[in-house]
């Protein structure tokens, strides 16, 4: 499994508006282009956030083109709202023991 990291700047005040076209980009980039989902992240510093999605594979990764209307409108709103963006990380998956429900002794 690949994951892709990225970090966004956003514009103060454009939070908001952001992680809505960016839930819509995912959506689309996950339905279109293969990826098996992504989730966002509020960082402690101001205005960034980090990205992390997980693809089969690095070639689905760097094959991934968004075609459709809605989805392509998204990711430019989405654009609109950042001071930059980039890929921090890419990365090849060793070991995996995440969960996704809670230990209960």
């Amino acid at each position: 499994m690949f994951i892709a990291v990225y970090e966004f700047e956003v514009i103060e005040g454009k939070e908001e508006v952001f992680r809505q076209y960016w839930l819509k980009t995912t959506q689309g980039i996950y339905q279109e282009c293969g990826s098996l989902g992504s989730r966002l992240h509020k960082t402690n510093k101001l205005n960034i956030y980090v990205g992390y999605a997980q693809w089969p594979s690095k070639e689905i990764w760097n094959n991934g083109n968004l075609t459709g209307e809605d989805y392509l409108a998204a990711r430019n709103e989405m654009r609109k709202c950042l001071v930059s963006s980039k890929t921090i990380y890419e990365m090849e998956v060793t070991d995996d023991y995440l969960q996704s429900v809670e230990f209960k002794a």
